[in-house]
């Protein structure tokens, strides 16, 4: 079943990632004039659906179950991916990637609870990692697709395409998933939706992906761009070279669960495990800061997916910590609720971004991104609390997991 979950983070980072390529398209440019700025807040009409959608898609996967829940979303972002070939502007731009938004952020609260019903504790890092590293294939692979389907057959045919492609997973999945047995208790939604947002590792989890999670939409927002605009790179020369940070980010999904797996079988308590984890991979994306000071175009996309490798790393981890601490019927609303300010946060910055990289270019930006996951680890460091299981949240007849950090 991870299998699924894996093949649809990559179609979601797929239909998510067209828009990026296709931006340094002059055929795209033509049609949809932008400024940087008008940039920044499509970007942002993203992330506004993304934040609204979390903290809904978790709740509502949670209530139908997360196969009809999968679906759902599938349907939606795959459809609102194909509605981009219709945008004439900043307006009707935003207006789509709202709507992808809103269907793409169903995909993790999604992914979390089907890794939370099917694996054991010691084995959620690693199935997170599998799970989650398809939005670094699919932004590895997008790339070089996207720039060839644009330079053959138009812009308009990469939006189609990876439209399509969300429906074909939607037909296996339809015919082949399934859910777990043992899964027939469900808690109310009154403590789903209300207790869960006052609990600490709620509220202050949430306040770490305000800050960690900013660092990977820009750049799968901003990367082609930065390329073209500051090492002059041709739509040709960036497909060619711009799958490199997300090819790391790819081998870090999986380098986090491996990490995290070593340390437990060394002897080191599974919560623990986590977190060292986590935070080895948070510092390595301090090579931010050094990739905007070169002008070495090989070197910056080397400091670049240096970056990339430790934010998969570290969300490799980090996916794994609601299963820990909530029975699985709260996975998916744990994590919804969490990843608003995922959204927020995306928002937040990427308005910033788009408003500081036209007026002052992309130095302050990329200093900003270095230093945005040091705030990140301080939260799950001193914040959010032990990673065990909270009692007042399991269902009657329900057998804790002790977990103690």
């Amino acid at each position: 079943m991870v299998g699924f979950a894996f093949f649809a983070t990559t179609i979601n980072y797929l239909d998510r990632q067209v828009l990026s390529v296709v931006a340094a398209s002059p055929d795209f440019k033509a049609a949809v004039p932008l400024t940087e700025e008008a940039y920044g807040y499509v970007a942002a009409a993203f992330m506004l659906a993304y934040t609204v959608m979390n903290g809904l898609s978790g709740p509502f996967i949670d209530f139908v179950g997360t196969r009809v829940g999968y679906a759902c979303c599938m349907l939606w972002w795959s459809l609102a991916g194909m509605s981009h070939v219709f945008a004439r502007g900043a307006l009707s731009l935003g207006c789509c990637r709202f709507l992808l938004g809103a269907g793409e952020a169903g995909n993790w609260p999604a992914g979390a609870k089907l890794v939370g019903e099917w694996f054991p504790p010691t084995e959620r890092a690693l199935a997170s990692g599998i799970f989650n590293s398809g939005a670094s294939i699919g932004a590895v692979i997008s790339t070089p697709i996207i720039a060839w389907l644009v330079l053959r057959q138009g812009w308009q045919s990469a939006f189609i395409g990876m439209g399509v492609l969300g429906l074909l997973w939607l037909a296996g999945w339809g015919f082949l998933a399934r859910t777990p047995r043992d899964l027939q208790c469900q808690l109310p939604a009154r403590v789903r939706a209300g207790r869960l947002l006052t609990t600490r590792f709620v509220l202050w989890f949430t306040l770490s992906k305000v800050f960690m999670d900013p660092v990977w939409y820009f750049f799968v927002f901003w990367f082609p761009k930065y390329l073209a605009e500051v090492h002059h790179f041709s739509l040709k020369e960036i497909g060619w070279k711009g799958w490199i940070p997300y090819f790391t980010a790819a081998l870090g999904n999986l380098a986090g669960g491996l990490l995290t797996s070593w340390l437990i079988r060394s002897g080191i308590a599974t919560p623990v495990a986590r977190k060292v984890s986590a935070t080895v991979f948070a510092a390595m994306m301090l090579s931010t800061i050094p990739a905007i000071l070169t002008t070495s175009a090989p070197l910056a996309i080397g400091l670049i997916s240096l970056t990339t490798l430790g934010y998969t790393g570290y969300t490799a981890n980090t996916l794994a910590f609601p299963a820990d601490v909530f029975p699985k019927q709260a996975v998916a609303s744990v994590w919804g609720l969490a990843s608003m300010g995922s959204g927020f946060g995306g928002m937040l910055f990427m308005s910033l971004s788009g408003w500081s990289i036209g007026h002052f270019g992309y130095t302050p930006v990329f200093i900003g991104y270095g230093i945005l996951p040091v705030l990140a680890v301080g939260c799950i460091l001193f914040l959010i609390g032990p990673l065990r299981t909270d009692a007042k949240f399991q269902p009657p007849g329900t057998a804790q997991e002790s977990f103690e950090s």
